[in-house]
């Protein structure tokens, strides 16, 4: 076996016999991996706070050939305010699970896992509304999966008219002579465009430095989730658990 250390967060955690753990990891180095956490549900192990959702730092596994083993942790941030925060605590699940979804082993997920870093972070501070945090990691997700909406110019023609509609099925936005093959286009306000420009267009680090009026809110808040019901189209239950509290 090879031991190596890796830079990443618990997306979850399940139990397995008496005592173990099974850890899904996002890494920097190694993509979504699963580990076996042998003996973490003992009240004496050193795997027990480490193998917890949210737990971010460097994990020491251990990779046999079809499976890996965790061997010790140094965690950097545990997130430990979610805990107290019943809501902050089912976005972050749900946060989770979207990474979770999407990331895939032996990919470079370094985006993703700074993206989902970045926006527990954000989840922390009373001064962003949980709401608009949920669309800015919702669209940016999908952008860094390459599944992101066209919102610069036309998706079809690529025109950079004027007050242009934005259709989910065509994927992104399109201009007066092609939203005739677009029947489900809308008109998007114009803060609400340069909101999705901005969103789509900033490095992780300035996502979480700006708030937007309500009614631009509601209008972000249904573009996006219209558009991921057709490209993501995958029913998350912490997502589900997150909707009846809010």
């Amino acid at each position: 076996m090879n031991q190596i250390t890796v830079t990443g967060m618990v997306l979850s955690a399940t139990p397995v016999g008496d005592y173990d753990r099974r850890v899904v990891l996002l890494t920097k180095e190694r993509g979504k991996i699963a580990a076996f956490a042998r003996g973490a549900r003992r009240t004496n192990s050193s795997l027990l706070g480490v193998t917890s959702p949210f737990s971010f730092g460097e994990f020491v596994v251990y990779e046999g050939r079809t499976s890996y083993t965790l061997m010790s942790a140094s965690i950097s941030n545990y997130f430990s305010e979610l805990r107290t925060d019943v809501e902050g605590a089912y976005y972050g699940f749900y946060f989770l699970d979207f990474a979770g979804y999407y990331a895939r082993e032996a990919n470079d997920e370094t985006e993703l896992l700074k993206l989902l870093y970045q926006t527990l972070r954000a989840l922390t501070n009373v001064h962003i509304p949980n709401r608009l945090i949920r669309c800015i990691y919702e669209l940016k997700a999908v952008c860094i999966n390459g599944e992101g909406p066209q919102v610069f110019e036309c998706v079809s023609c690529g025109s950079r008219e004027a007050n242009m509609k934005f259709s989910v099925r065509k994927g992104g936005l399109v201009c007066r002579k092609c939203e005739i093959h677009a029947p489900d286009a809308v008109m998007a306000g114009t803060s609400t465009l340069y909101t999705l420009q901005y969103i789509i267009s900033s490095k992780v680090e300035k996502l979480y430095t700006f708030a937007v009026k309500e009614e631009v809110l509601l209008e972000l808040e249904n573009l996006i989730r219209n558009y991921l019901n057709v490209y993501v189209g995958r029913n998350f239950k912490s997502l589900e658990i997150l909707e009846t509290i809010v």
